[in-house]
């Protein structure tokens, strides 16, 4: 067949439950995939191996297959996903036993060798590819467990698969690269969280799952189920392309990904085709993704209402650190207080007090007790909006890289043969820091600026790469290309969101997606687990950036 259907039914742990059956029921398919792993994931997997060694897998896929399993099988739709974790040999099993019990004849494989021995670490995973769920595939698999392969995989994998790809077939390779990143996070690729969702047919409401039509030579189509909600278009494609990217060399274990070179085209209602990619070879190491526990943390949150607030969060500050010290503790005032308003919550502001330590019991109670002490004790209004609690585990995660030949990659057919997958002979190697664009002077002449929101012309797609953030901006139309490009400097990101003053910040243009990409180090500290920022994860961040009035170009119309 010339054309492989690749849906996608989960794009982390935690997302819409009933999307295994109703992409099955929607429409023609030959495989589905699920991604439920994230760095954040691997935390939780690891804390519910600590309790109990059998587990480490995501449950929920478990669940989920039980209502769909025999249609799938009955259908010959092929089930792909990384739920296996910290153990995919012990997800496969549960697996086999399940259709046991339905009376199914089910032939699972699985791919292993992500783990590493890191004595020091909680978990510790490279980033495999796509090789091993082809190997499985060949062999007869009707559905394929994963650990830690990059997200793409799971879809570059039934496509090696379908089309016997070799990997020597970069530009194929790319391009499968990018249709799985494209699907990989589900419903972000058909309108879910998209900048513009108010234009939606049904503004947003229930944006069905996404599909990628898979070709020979690399190329795709993105599309979904008829009837679903949400859209298929230019920029909810770029929205997602630019999800969680750095520059223009899209690193992965089989191939490197030169974004500047895809392009998008609207072919029909909610059809986007993805053409153009190419492709160099993969670099002689894999990530290696790490997780740690790094201590204990707890949270207390103050109201201050009217007058006097930062008087009233010094005392407030005074008061805890003079209780349990200042080690550890961090302070955030969020001024969401307004003047002269009649209403109780428009006028207060909220203060964060936050506590990390590797003592539990400082962390713990003796610091909440000591926040809910000062109730009749300390600035006029004082009211808390949480009750004392005991602290709880946080996570660290850092990432570093280890040689491809040095990771065991294995394919555990369904017959139980193990197969080993050898690395790449071809490597590309790390060329060093990607190559950074920074913004040019003297671009269109503009007579005359309006003041408005930069959201009026622009969209942005923002998220987490461990304790880094992405920032994808991307224009409207070809005549606000050349305004973004010469005017949205690093600079200028510094004035717009002072919190990215002090830190380093990369600037990439792609200019096939009229797009920048900001690549932000060190914005959310030591990771998700770790941040007591707002924003832990950074998902609104372009958001913020949209809303920032500034000075566009009065002729600039969307």
């Amino acid at each position: 067949m010339s054309v492989l259907r690749i849906g996608n039914a989960s794009g982390f742990y935690g997302d819409r439950f009933t999307a295994w059956r109703e992409m099955l029921d929607g429409g023609e398919l030959d495989a589905l995939t699920g991604d439920y792993l994230a760095e954040l994931t691997m935390l939780i997997l690891g804390r519910d191996r600590m309790r109990d060694p059998s587990l480490g897998y995501a449950k929920t896929f478990l669940r989920q297959a039980e209502g769909v399993l025999g249609t799938a099988l009955e259908r010959g739709v092929t089930l792909v996903t990384n739920a296996g974790g910290l153990n995919p040999a012990g997800l496969a099993d549960a697996i086999r036993s399940l259709g046991d019990r339905l009376g199914l004849q089910v032939r699972v494989g699985y791919v292993e060798g992500d783990a590493l021995r890191r004595p020091d670490a909680l978990t510790a995973n490279a980033y495999l590819g796509a090789f091993g769920i082809a190997a499985c595939l060949d062999a007869g698999a009707d559905v394929v467990v994963t650990g830690r392969v990059t997200d793409a995989s799971l879809a570059v994998g039934p496509a090696i698969a379908r089309f016997g790809w070799t990997r020597d077939d970069l530009d194929a390779l790319a391009g499968a690269t990018v249709a799985g990143h494209l699907i990989e996070c589900g419903a972000q690729v058909t309108g879910g969280n998209f900048s513009f969702f108010t234009e939606l047919p049904d503004g947003g409401h229930r944006p069905g799952f996404p599909i990628a039509e898979l070709h020979p030579d690399g190329s795709s189509v993105l599309t979904k189920h008829p009837g679903t909600g949400g859209a298929v278009t230019v920029e909810t494609v770029t929205a997602q392309l630019l999800y969680e990217v750095g520059g223009p060399d899209y690193l992965g274990p089989d191939v490197v990904t030169r974004l500047d070179t895809v392009r998008l085209e609207q072919e029909g209602p909610d059809r986007v085709r993805v053409s153009g990619v190419r492709g160099t070879p993969p670099p002689d190491t894999l990530k290696v993704g790490v997780n740690n526990l790094g201590g204990f943390r707890n949270s207390m949150t103050f109201v201050l209402c009217g007058l006097d607030i930062p008087a009233k969060a010094a005392l407030v500050r005074g008061q805890i650190e003079e209780s349990v010290g200042t080690e550890g503790l961090e302070f955030t005032l969020a001024r969401t207080d307004h003047p002269d308003t009649g209403d109780t919550e428009a006028a207060s502001a909220l203060l964060h007090v936050h506590l990390r330590d590797g003592d539990k019991s400082r962390a713990g109670r003796a610091f909440s007790a000591a926040a809910v002490e000062l109730a009749l004790a300390s600035y006029p209004g004082c009211t808390l909006t949480t009750l004392p609690g005991d602290a709880t585990p946080y996570g660290v995660f850092t990432a570093d890289t280890i040689a491809q030949d040095a990771v065991e990659h294995v394919a555990v057919l369904p017959s139980g043969e193990r197969v080993p997958i050898a690395p790449p002979t071809v490597t590309g190697g790390l060329q060093g820091a990607p190559v950074q664009h920074e913004a040019l002077r003297g671009g269109p002449s503009l007579h005359a600026t309006r003041r408005g929101p930069l959201g009026e012309l622009a969209g942005a797609r923002s998220g987490d790469k461990g304790g880094d953030a992405n920032l994808g901006v991307w224009a409207r139309t070809d005549a606000t290309w050349p305004w973004l490009r010469d005017w949205l400097t690093v600079e200028r990101l510094a004035e717009l969101l002072p919190e990215t003053a002090a830190l380093t910040v990369e600037r990439y243009e792609l200019p096939n997606l009229r797009a920048v990409n900001f690549v932000i180090r060190g914005l959310l500290g030591q990771g998700v687990a770790a941040s007591t920022r707002f924003d832990p994860q950074a998902k609104a961040l372009g958001e913020l950036l949209r809303s920032r009035v500034v000075d566009l170009p009065t002729e600039a119309r969307v």
